[in-house]
């Protein structure tokens, strides 16, 4: 079919962004908000044509323009315009839903909630996919990856810091529970931390005794790999009593068998594998011929290790980390449950009190938190690796 739209002097067709650009415009057909006139009672949808002020005519054309970007050559230029106006478009969506939120909702009516519909979940996925997707196919430096995205994402963050968001529903959560969202994230940032550093070092240590006494990488994976299988509240209940037991005979050490210890010991056995098999891993594919041209050159075996296998299998090691960092922050949410607080703690209490906007108030910044993780990490390896060819 490409073929024969080139041969009829027609633009080829990028499928991909054609699908990622059909959903955004499927998302206009959904409902962009919906109102409530409390926080607890279903809402009603508002569609983008119920929208004051002509929002309607400046969404439509908006996403219009996705498709039609469809046809446009995939060029640089046509990638980085691509991406940068998908992201606009989640700026207009979110400056849009603020514009009509502190007209149904505004000082004259504190009880009501205007929220995020299905369809603005629908149009926003859809265009950071399409941002991600051009990005990707640009294959630049996660450097110039990472500053292309900030300043894609600068509209949307003026828009939530210039107060045009502060009428609907999640930014009222937040009002709400300030202090216990600032107290979340100490309280998140700590778990997660105090888990992965003894994690990182018993983790490299299993992961060189791997290395090293190979014979006992079966019995080793084996047990890390019947500890990774365990559901995380599985586990959080069965160190309940041994860590209560602890603090009953131990009573200053200020451990017990709820809130942040069975978390963080949960959360750093959980880290195990991932980091003993990136050691591992980085380990073995050093080429023996390296390690045996240093021996000839007369280089000990602790110099080989420093100079030699610790460099190169550093990248590799480091992406155990940061898969590690990920997993970690995603699974402190649920070690709420247990009392270890944390954003799981916001977004169970909004589940109880069915408040979808608390929930929310939990979830996105636990997703925030772990993309921009993730994203710290691979500038790390970027850097890295552009140290080692230089």
């Amino acid at each position: 079919m490409t073929a024969r739209r080139q041969c009829f002097g027609l633009p080829a067709i990028d499928k991909t962004w054609l699908l990622l650009a059909g959903l955004s415009v499927l998302g206009l057909l959904l409902p962009l908000l919906t109102y409530a006139p409390n926080r607890l009672l279903t809402g009603r949808g508002l569609s983008v044509l119920t929208l004051h002020d002509g929002l309607a005519m400046a969404l439509i054309p908006a996403a219009v323009l996705l498709v039609a970007a469809c046809f446009a050559p995939e060029s640089p230029r046509g990638l980085l315009a691509r991406a940068w106006w998908s992201m606009w478009f989640v700026a207009l969506l979110l400056w849009s839903a603020g514009h009509e939120a502190s007209k149904l909702a505004g000082a004259e009516d504190s009880l009501a909630r205007v929220s995020f519909g299905s369809g603005f979940w629908l149009m926003s996925l859809a265009c950071l996919l399409m941002a991600s997707e051009s990005l990707r196919r640009l294959a630049l430096p996660p450097l110039r990856q990472t500053l292309c995205l900030a300043a894609g994402i600068a509209p949307a963050l003026a828009v939530l810091l210039t107060g045009r968001l502060d009428a609907l529903s999640l930014l009222k959560e937040y009002q709400n529970y300030q202090d216990s969202f600032d107290t979340a994230l100490i309280q998140h940032m700590q778990l997660v931390l105090f888990s992965l550093l003894p994690a990182v070092a018993a983790g490299t240590l299993l992961g060189l005794a791997a290395f090293r006494w190979r014979h006992w990488n079966n019995w080793l994976f084996g047990s890390l790999n019947i500890l990774q299988t365990i559901p995380s509240i599985a586990l959080f209940g069965l160190l309940i009593g041994p860590l209560a037991w602890i603090g009953k005979h131990w009573p200053g050490s200020g451990i017990a068998g709820v809130g942040a210890w069975p978390a963080v010991v949960a959360l750093a056995l959980y880290s195990l594998l991932p980091l003993a098999r990136a050691t591992c891993a980085g380990l073995q594919q050093v080429p023996q011929d390296v390690r045996h041209a240093a021996e000839g050159i007369g280089m000990t075996r602790w110099q080989i290790f420093r100079r030699i296998d610790l460099p190169l299998a550093l990248p590799m090691f480091l992406g155990g980390v940061r898969v590690t960092a990920v997993q970690s922050i995603g699974l402190a949410a649920v070690s709420a449950l247990i009392g270890a607080g944390g954003f799981g703690a916001i977004m169970f209490q909004g589940l109880s009190g069915s408040a979808l906007d608390q929930v929310l108030l939990g979830v996105l910044p636990v997703v925030a938190l772990a993309a921009a993780t993730d994203g710290l990490f691979k500038l790390a390896a970027s850097r890295l690796d552009r140290n080692r060819h230089d």
